[in-house]
């Protein structure tokens, strides 16, 4: 089933042409070897009649539009009922008989709209033939032509059964394309607010604190350069994220998280956050997407702490187990309480996803000296 659905449409079209072709021909040729003249299928009690020209017409008939049977699937059946029709009136009961039923598969899997049109159109002629051939040769039961019709309906039921099952493989293929494309767009969006909410509210932190330090150029020269190196980290995770969007990149998909966790805390600590920083452990050669989720909830808890609680005292573990990840990050509260989004939030909720993913846990809860704290218990060795 895999192999299929890596073979382009295009060639399966072409596979479908070529496969009904040699079954064309094959008819065709088997009607016409002597030694099988009058052994197809007879309805109706018409003498055998021997070959002539007529009969080569009829049996040309049935066999040769089981090539353009996907294409033109009514067509097709309208011409082989007739070839059908010819050969039994006629007595010459040839093999290319066995190309109705083909085409009733034919018109029950592709006819689309005309199926119950072209299914009652059957249905009459079919009573037209019964009739005449009990009118030219009897000797043929009720019963008889009653079974050959449910053999017909059979067919025209596979046909059916046929598209209807093209139909649900469609839908489903569909339904799992949409949630890719939907699972890509939510993590996109994710790693997008993480990189631009952290960055940016470091450089609004920077650009803020920058305008009370035209007195000590020292400290607005340090400051200023803080906000450029936060701009171009930005444009660099800005760049990464974009370079996921090209279709030709072949790189990590993953940011590289683990060995960017001391820059990520400078980084809050020059925007004027008092952060104690604390790892332990070694990590994990492969530890799969934890890694990456140990970092993004470190970023995100930062950039929170930046934007409720400026200035306050913050601390972040980080303890690299064999078989997880622990990240804890606590921040001072002074005075109100921060308002920290428990449950809502784009960034906690997005952080919460990541984690649950893992099968691990996460909560952020304020503490009743008014700050906030944010932890994760992230399982590793899983794979991304």
């Amino acid at each position: 089933m895999t192999g299929l659905r890596r073979v382009p449409v295009p060639w399966r079209r072409i596979g479908a042409a070529v496969w009904y072709a040699p079954l064309a021909l094959l008819l065709l040729v088997g009607s016409l070897v002597p030694s099988l003249h009058n052994f197809g299928t007879q309805l109706g009690g018409v003498p055998a009649h021997p070959y002539d020209a007529v009969a080569l017409v009829a049996i040309g008939v049935q066999c040769l539009p089981l090539v353009v049977r996907r294409r033109w699937p009514v067509w097709c059946l309208a011409l082989v009922s007739v070839g059908f029709a010819v050969d039994q009136l006629r007595g010459y009961h040839t093999m290319a008989g066995t190309a109705l039923p083909i085409a009733l598969v034919a018109v029950g899997a592709n006819a689309g709209r005309l199926r119950r049109t072209t299914a009652l159109a059957f249905s009459l002629a079919y009573a037209g033939l019964a009739v005449t051939l009990a009118r030219v040769g009897p000797g043929e039961s009720v019963s008889g032509y009653v079974m050959f019709y449910l053999a017909c309906a059979l067919a025209w039921g596979i046909g059916t059964w046929w598209r209807a099952t093209r139909a649900a493989e469609a839908e489903r293929r569909s339904r799992v394309a949409e949630a890719t494309r939907t699972a890509e767009r939510t993590r996109i969006a994710r790693e997008l607010h993480d990189v631009v909410t952290h960055h940016v509210t470091a450089m609004v932190v920077q650009a803020e604190a920058a305008q009370y330090l035209t007195g000590a150029p020292e400290r607005l020269s340090e400051t200023l350069t803080a906000v450029t190196d936060t701009g171009r980290r930005a444009i660099t995770d800005l760049r990464h994220l974009l370079d996921l969007l090209d279709p030709g990149h072949d790189g990590d998909a993953r940011t590289p998280p683990a060995g960017r966790l001391r820059t990520l805390v400078d980084q809050t600590r020059r925007a004027g956050q008092p952060v104690e920083f604390t790892e332990r452990g070694t990590p994990a050669e492969s530890a799969g997407s934890a890694d990456l989720v140990a970092y993004r909830v470190v970023q995100e808890a930062l950039t929170n702490a930046l934007k409720h609680a400026r200035g306050s005292r913050t601390e972040v573990l980080v303890h690299h187990g064999e078989r997880e990840i622990s990240v804890e990050v606590a921040t001072d509260g002074a005075g109100a309480r921060p308002a920290v989004p428990a449950g809502g939030g784009r960034g906690l909720a997005g952080l919460r996803d990541r984690v649950d993913v893992l099968g691990g846990d996460f909560t952020a809860d304020g503490r009743p000296d008014g700050g906030f704290v944010v932890r994760a218990r992230i399982p590793a060795g899983k794979v991304s």
